[in-house]
């Protein structure tokens, strides 16, 4: 349940002598306005600032809600994208004025983000821990669960160059595996056939029995739901590694 954001500056400050206006401040504009769930509250932060920036007001009441746009998750980049693109329509000095009191919010040094995390960034799956079988892979994976109960799903993620090894799903009835792409692109190929491109929203349906791997293709990160199909005696065996030729001629 999200926090409900409550106002009492306008009692505080006017209560007495303007009872309405104290009213209209703290239970109708943040009591109702900001607690509406249609818009989140990153985007009425960002929508007030250039209100008031448009408005030609850089007081106080500016700064408090520069300083709630951080708070909710506002980043440095993107306060100085809006800020930037709101001066070409309410002008240059107002531009100006804004920026210092950013500047001042956002006044430390954010860290950069990794490949990891510009990736995670663009999907909706988490990306997960090192993959603990990461010995039977050929370059860095990642692993997340995302249900451990009735049909078991992870959210594999490759970065790029990175498969795995032959394998093969065996059980004594059932068993297999069902692949979803979330992100990037990839490639799935059994043995005998030709590689399948998989990018987000392709399926593969991989029988008991098959021989096959998956990864990540040379350039680009790649991430795929896997579900294991139940089976009695389910185990997988790993076999050999993607030769590099093999893998090298794939595009």
């Amino acid at each position: 349940m999200k926090e409900r954001i409550v106002q009492t500056a306008g009692r505080e400050q006017l209560g007495e002598f303007a009872p309405m206006f104290a009213h209209l401040n703290d239970d109708v504009l943040f009591g109702e306005v900001w607690n509406d769930d249609v818009l989140d509250g990153k985007t009425k932060c960002i929508i007030t600032v250039v209100s008031l920036m448009a408005s030609g007001i850089t007081d106080s009441s500016l700064l408090y809600h520069l300083q709630n746009a951080r708070a909710h998750g506002v980043t440095r980049a993107e306060i100085a994208a809006v800020i930037t693109h709101a001066t070409m329509y309410v002008g240059w000095p107002r531009g100006w004025a804004v920026f210092r009191l950013a500047k001042d919010v956002w006044n430390e040094t954010e860290p950069a983000l990794t490949e990891k995390d510009r990736y995670q960034n663009s999907i909706f799956f988490p990306v997960g821990e090192k993959n603990p079988y990461g010995q039977f892979f050929t370059g860095q994976s990642y692993l997340a669960p995302v249900s451990a109960e009735q049909v078991p799903v992870f959210n594999v993620t490759f970065e790029p160059g990175c498969r795995n090894n032959w394998h093969i799903h065996h059980a004594a009835k059932g068993g297999g595996q069902m692949l979803i792409c979330v992100g990037g692109r990839g490639f799935y190929q059994e043995w005998g056939r030709e590689a399948v491109e998989m990018k987000p929203g392709d399926c593969v349906n991989i029988p008991e029995g098959v021989k096959h791997w998956h990864g990540a293709a040379q350039d680009t990160w790649f991430s795929h739901l896997a579900i294991e199909i139940p089976g009695e005696n389910a185990r997988v065996e790993w076999l050999e590694a993607v030769s590099d030729e093999e893998y090298a001629a794939l595009r």
